[in-house]
């Protein structure tokens, strides 16, 4: 009787996710067709569904050609980055909270934006084209991390504390570099570059930068999900999970290398965007509870919705391009202080 009860129990909170997800699915899906018809060029619904399946089909060509440039080549990359972007910095976040157990990290916390930051504006001052400067920051965001991964491997062993300190070092000595790249650039155009960049963006999106960012992620995505229930298992604490017969370093690594690939590509391509993978995490285990193998597509999902209305929001401005990692602060801050009030019980 007792199994049976477990069994119905299961079956609902199945069934409710699922519908939880379609419902995410759907409002999502809902936004990035509006997110279409915002901003200066101006079209129906109609024309939008015909220019895309002209690509596919032969349709009678009614619209400009510099209407067809916008919608394939400017708003496509953007929405879809930003879908991309906003996901993969939220997962990134949900599986560092759930590997060190605390609800203030975010997919930052061993270095890797501010080793970034520093190889973007060393490929700025010295006048390199925008492939250069996203390469720059992704081996630079990649060293960081790795010199943070070392230190502690080396002066901590598996410890998450020396890990997390390790990280805060680094970060600390590439914010320092930066500082003094910031001092030797050109007032009137390194500097405002550096500093625009630094903010995050997402007006330079291109297909190649999505071509970009869609191998990353999907790698990432299945490293994740291949060792889902390992990091799960992992909010009952170390001890426990080594009993179980999980391979920790294994999975504290897969993490580490997972979450680093997103965020530092996500980084190279638009900047430094912050809050999003702090603060969606805790929005999604408000919905789904502590369960990472729910929580991280939940993430996902509300962090592409969120980082992509924000953008829709700027795109929306007159005559003005706001820095996107500003606009997530501004509103992340009170959304993060609305979350903590809902959540004094403790994050699990």
């Amino acid at each position: 009787m007792e199994n049976m009860r477990y069994i119905e129990k299961t079956d609902f909170k199945n069934k409710n996710f699922i519908l939880k997800i379609l419902m995410l699915l759907l409002c999502l899906g809902a936004l990035i067709f509006a997110s279409f018809l915002i901003g200066r060029y101006q079209f129906t619904l109609r024309t939008l569904l015909d220019i895309f399946a002209s690509r596919f089909t032969e349709v009678e060509r009614y619209w400009e050609k510099t209407l067809e440039v916008v919608i394939l080549q400017v708003r496509f990359p953007r929405i879809i980055l930003a879908v991309l972007v906003g996901g993969a910095l939220s997962i990134s976040g949900a599986s560092y909270q759930t590997l060190f157990k605390n609800p203030m990290v975010s997919p930052d916390i061993l270095g890797v934006s501010a080793g970034a930051g520093f190889g973007a504006a060393l490929a700025m001052i010295n006048d390199a084209n925008w492939i250069e400067i996203q390469l720059c920051a992704f081996v630079f965001g990649l060293l960081a991390v790795s010199i943070a991964y070392i230190i502690s491997h080396v002066f901590g062993g598996q410890s998450i504390t020396i890990l997390v300190l390790a990280g805060v070092v680094t970060s600390s000595f590439f914010q320092a570099l930066l500082s003094i790249v910031k001092t030797l650039a050109d007032t009137d155009n390194e500097l405002p570059s550096i500093t625009f960049w630094l903010m995050g963006s997402l007006s330079r999106a291109t297909n190649r930068d999505v071509l970009i960012m869609l191998p990353a992620l999907c790698i990432s995505l299945f490293l994740l999900y291949f060792f889902r229930h390992q990091i799960n298992a992992l909010s009952a604490g170390e001890d426990v999970v080594q009993t179980m017969g999980v391979n920790v370093p294994l999975v504290k690594l897969v993490i580490v290398i997972s979450s680093t690939l997103m965020t530092v590509v996500s980084v190279g391509i638009c900047g430094i965007i912050g809050w999003i993978g702090m603060v969606i995490p805790h929005l999604a285990r408000m919905i789904t509870g502590a369960d990472y193998n729910k929580m991280a597509s939940v993430s996902f999902l509300v962090g592409g919705f969120f980082l992509l209305l924000v953008d829709n929001v700027i795109r929306g401005v007159e005559n003005v391009e706001l820095p996107l990692g500003v606009l997530t602060a501004l509103i992340g801050t009170p959304v993060f202080v609305i979350l903590l009030g809902k959540t004094r019980k403790g994050w699990n």
